[in-house]
């Protein structure tokens, strides 16, 4: 089964997303224990994106930015850098304790010790993300778009980033353009709003080609019915999930491929990395491989990236999940979130184990 894509776009692959910068200590320090930290700019939808645009497929990013702000100019030369197409409304401030770009401050973690994330997103200026403020028909009519991935941290966001991503999603569908959605559940986000969100996030999986998410992600954004009780191996933990990815088919029919990570973690540095995949009626496994861990953040952001960069690609599905598997695997290697990979063979080179120096 391939998935077929329009031709003739502008765009690859588009993203709406809230951007924000994320501080991290030197050395795999805790925060607490720090003075020093660097500042990198990122989001989990730029994160899946940056592995189409580095390696050279056209990208746009629809987002806010906070007027004449300083953050706000160092992640557009961040966007830029990384060879994106970027388009945001400006939202003045309104004083010291108006809108600001999200601030992630995270320690990657260290051996025994785990990573540990506190999330600061009081007045994020991509809560205020609207429909209103894009030309989609032009963007998806005239431009054209071929995948457009969306994730439930952004439809979540608010009740106007929600109805923007459902607006994107319908869009799409009616121009051709095929959908990605990595459901990625928040319990923080969902709270008070459960049956809201419920009815939003089924009506944009219904019409997505592309469902990522992990058992959490299915049960609570969709209602489906859970894997079966069993044991903890990893071939009956694989079972189970084949189970309720027969169920997920069941009640959202349109999508033809259904993805998720196998994470075991051995330590902070140090992890069992696989993956599984269904498109149509054959199932994809990569069985969990070790893999050595700089930082842990953006590894599935990393994955879902090099999955859709394969279907772009219309190389086979064998090759779809590979891709992704080491395209994560090379996130987890970096200190930003996001695989910023030199070519196509240094992600292969990493999926067929190969670590030799080249000269």
């Amino acid at each position: 089964m391939q998935i077929e894509l329009r031709e003739s776009c502008d765009y690859a692959l588009l993203v709406p997303t809230s951007m924000g910068v994320r501080l991290t200590p030197l050395g795999g320090q805790p925060v607490h224990c720090s003075d020093t930290f660097t500042l990198k700019a990122t989001s989990a939808e730029t994160n899946v994106a940056s592995v189409s645009s580095y390696l050279g497929l056209p990208v746009k990013v629809l987002t806010s930015f906070v007027k004449d702000n300083p953050f706000a100019q160092f992640i557009k030369d961040n966007l830029a850098s990384r060879h994106m197409d970027y388009e945001g409304k400006e939202i003045d401030q309104g004083g010291p304790w108006g809108y600001r770009h999200q601030i992630n401050v995270a320690d990657s973690g260290y051996g025994s010790r785990g990573p540990r994330v506190y999330n600061d997103r009081a007045g994020e200026v991509g809560r205020t993300l609207n429909v209103k403020d894009f030309d989609l028909d032009h963007i998806f009519g005239q431009q054209g778009v071929k995948i457009v991935h969306l994730t439930g941290l952004v439809g979540a966001l608010s009740p106007e980033t929600g109805t923007f991503c459902l607006q994107l999603a319908r869009t799409a569908k009616q121009y051709g353009t095929r959908i990605s959605f990595d459901l990625n559940y928040r319990a923080t986000f969902w709270k008070n709003r459960e049956q809201e969100l419920r009815d939003l996030f089924s009506e944009i999986a219904s019409l997505s080609d592309i469902l990522v998410g992990n058992e959490e992600d299915f049960q609570l954004c969709l209602g489906i019915e859970g894997p079966e009780a069993g044991g903890d191996d990893l071939a009956n933990k694989i079972d189970r999930f084949k189970g309720m990815i027969d169920r997920v088919k069941q009640a959202f029919p349109n999508a033809g491929v259904f993805a998720t990570t196998l994470r075991q973690v051995v330590s902070t540095n140090c992890h069992l990395w696989g993956a599984i995949m269904s498109v149509g009626d054959q199932w994809h496994v990569v069985e969990p491989r070790e893999i050595t861990v700089l930082d842990r953040i953006g590894g599935g952001d990393g994955f879902v990236g090099g999955l859709l960069y394969a279907i772009l690609k219309d190389w086979d599905p064998e090759k779809w999940i590979q891709f992704g598997w080491a395209s994560g695997a090379l996130a987890t290697t970096l200190y930003t979130d996001y695989a910023q990979p030199a070519d196509e063979e240094q992600i292969w080179s990493i999926w067929h184990g190969n670590a030799r120096v080249k000269r």
